[in-house]
Order: structure tokens, then sequence, then C-alpha cells
């Protein structure tokens, strides 16, 4: 539904600009178009595409039926692309302010965990093995660290992803050429004011599609911020092993049918699970942009139906759980602490070699030393 109503909102941009310069569409026909646009009718598109075995001319010929004055005058000059592609561009970037929202959210959630556990000294792991110590809050400012790149990421693509414009059947414009009597300059017009209408700059050179490659760069934040969820998703599941920190476990909660005692971090594998699946997405829309065709094929259509998508549901989702998580962290002190001090004698070893080379010590030597005793 939401889609049919970007559709329609290109459509009316159209019309609008064709008619500021001066092509024969009235003002009643825009507005017959504006006041029927939210009035959807899927059941209608849904019976014209069952006959014309084609989406947009299904979504054409239902709204015309709406809007019998406009008719004749919807999708002047324009290719199925028109509508598809810049539509596809413009939810886009929705998500992707979405999800912004979403990041900011988790690295508040990760900032003020940061801020309360600043100085509680924990174990750090390296390999998952025994290193120096760090603090519990400056390894939550490693998680946040990522998601602050993710950010630069996706305000960068947000602001240098553009639509496909007025390009034409094969981007080359001719039939807007044509519908303005060869006058190039009103062409360049038509798109610039078609551009002001829907809030984006077009890319400047198109085929019938706008290049795939434009959605490779918004998959790419996608799996960036999948990683980013996951990387913090697999600490934390580390963590709660070693009953230093956990996610947050409900009174009523059940960790296992079996048993009783469970408390697995069921919401941590579900962010690595997600995660997953984003991170799968990415070839295959690789493979979508390396395979098409001059101008266009119509083989990316049905993967691009299901990768754009659920790409972003999936993202979204994780972001949600990523929050849920971070706001809810539970942190064992005694147990950190314990940890801590079992291995204490070995976190000397570091500050001894610094001490034993400045009174004329080998550190190789005194390294070596160390090691045999260790």
């Amino acid at each position: 539904l939401y889609r049919m109503r970007v559709w329609r909102r290109l459509w009316i941009a159209l019309a609008e600009s064709e008619a500021e310069l001066g092509l024969p569409i009235t003002q009643a026909q825009i507005a017959e178009l504006k006041a029927t646009q939210d009035a959807v009718d899927l059941e209608a598109i849904a019976r014209h595409e069952a006959a014309l075995r084609h989406d947009v001319m299904a979504a054409i010929h239902a709204w015309g039926e709406q809007a019998p004055t406009a008719r004749p005058i919807l999708h002047l000059g324009a290719t199925s692309c028109f509508v598809t592609d810049n539509g596809d561009l413009l939810i886009a970037h929705e998500a992707m302010a979405l999800l912004r929202r979403r990041l900011l959210d988790v690295i508040a959630a990760l900032a003020a965990f940061a801020e309360t556990w600043a100085d509680q000294p924990t174990l750090g792991f390296t390999h998952f093995q025994p290193a120096q110590p760090t603090t519990v809050g400056k390894r939550a400012c490693l998680w946040i660290q990522d998601l602050l790149l993710d950010l630069q990421d996706l305000d960068h693509v947000r602001a240098t992803t553009p639509v496909r414009g007025i390009k034409g059947t094969t981007g080359t414009q001719a039939s807007f050429l044509e519908l303005f009597e060869g006058d190039s300059a009103k062409v360049e017009a038509l798109e610039r004011r078609f551009c002001e209408k829907v809030g984006f700059s077009a890319i400047p050179i198109s085929g019938q599609t706008a290049t795939r490659k434009l959605e490779d760069r918004i998959g790419q934040v996608l799996c960036g911020i999948a990683a980013s969820a996951s990387k913090f998703a697999c600490d934390l599941r580390l963590l709660q092993h070693l009953k230093e920190v956990e996610e947050p476990f409900e009174k009523h909660q059940v960790g296992s049918s079996a048993m009783p005692y469970k408390r697995n971090p069921m919401r941590s594998e579900r962010i690595n699970s997600l995660a997953r699946f984003v991170l799968g997405l990415l070839p295959s829309t690789y493979q979508t942009t390396a395979t098409q065709w001059m101008e266009r094929t119509l083989d990316d259509s049905a993967h691009r139906r299901l990768t754009i998508s659920q790409g972003f549901l999936a993202v979204d989702a994780l972001l949600v759980l990523y929050r849920n998580v971070a706001s809810g962290l539970v942190v064992h002190p005694r147990m950190i602490e314990a940890r801590l001090a079992h291995e204490l004698p070995f976190m000397a070893a570091e500050v001894l070699l610094m001490e034993a080379v400045k009174r004329g010590g080998d550190r190789q030597d005194l390294h070596e030393r160390f090691r045999v005793a260790a």
C-alpha cells in the first residue's frame, strides 16, 4: 500500500512539472490525482495485474478508474522504472532515516552503560585468553565506536544516494525531448523541477534502470551495522558464560525446558542470527549488479524485492534487540573482581618487564624467563 502511494506521489510530481513547462495538462487533472492519491485500491490493482501481467500498468489502470479525467496524461513520457526505481530509492531513504534513529538509541544506551561502569576494572581478553586489565566501560566503548563508524557510513550514503530522476526508456530522455518538440532546455528543467518536488537530486546517467550499485552501497551500510551488532552479541555471550555481564533476564523467563537453572543469552543469539542473514544478502546483491545487461534486464526484479526489504527489516529488528539488551545489561562485579584477582600475578609481568629494562635488563632475555616461570 505504501509503495503504491509513493508511486502516485511520483506521478503527480511528473504531471505537475510537465504542466509547469507547458504540456497540455490541466490543473483539474492534477487536482483529481491529488484528491485520489491515497485511495489506493489494492484489489483493483491485483485484478488488472492478473490480466495485464504488468505491475506498473496495473497500477496506472486502477488509478485511471478512480481519476478518469487525469487518466489520459498519467505516466506521460515515462517508463516503468520511473516509478519502480525512483520509488524504491525514496523508500530506502526513509528506511535509512528510521535506522539512523535506531542507531542513536543504541549508542545512547551503551554510552550510559559505559559511563556507569567506566571505573570497574576487568580482565581483558585477547584470543579469549587472559590479557591485561581494561574496564567494563572501556570495553563498551569498543561497541560504541563501531556503531559510530556505521553512523558515519549511513550518513554518507544518505547524503550521496540520488534518485533515478526523469530519464525515459533507455536513459536518453528521448521521449521527453519528443514531448517538448526538441527543446532540450525544457527537458533539463523538467528533471530539475521533478527533483525539487521529491527532495532529492537525480543520478546524472542511467540506463532504463538506475545503476544497481546504489543498492550495493546501501547494502554495505546494512551489513556494517549487522556486523557491529553481531560483534557485541558475541562478546556478551562470552561474558555471560563467564558470569560477568548478562543480558536482561526476566523474573519468569525460562532458559531451558529441561534444565531449570539455565540462563541462555537468547536475545544476543537472535542478534547473531539476524546479522548472519543480513551478511548473507550482500554477495547476492553484487551478483545482481554484475549481471545486468546493457540498459537493463529483468532478472534483478524478484531478487531486489526480497533483499532490499528483508535487509532493512532484519537490521531494524536487530537494532531493536540491541537497544533492549544494551538498556538492561546486568554486571556482576564480584565475579569480575574474582577472575581479575586470580590472574593478577600474571598481570604484573608487563609492569615488571618494563621496570627491569629501565634498570638495564635485556628485554628479550627477561621475556623468556618470565614466559618459563608463567
